[in-house]
């Protein structure tokens, strides 16, 4: 599993509201669905990242 690393988000209050009552539908955190949409846009523009094999 890949290391997580924190970091702040500044992002419009409205638009974290709309964010946060698609996670609760989908049975997310509001970080998991901020996670889960990053991968779906990375995997759309074919820029995901790599598995990195130890």
């Amino acid at each position: 599993m890949a290391k997580k690393k924190a970091f702040a988000l500044r992002i419009n209050e409205d638009m974290l509201k709309a964010v946060e009552k698609w996670a609760a539908e989908e049975f997310r955190s509001t970080n998991g669905q901020i996670e889960w949409m990053l991968m779906q846009v990375l995997k759309e523009a074919k820029r995901e990242p790599k598995n990195k094999e130890k």
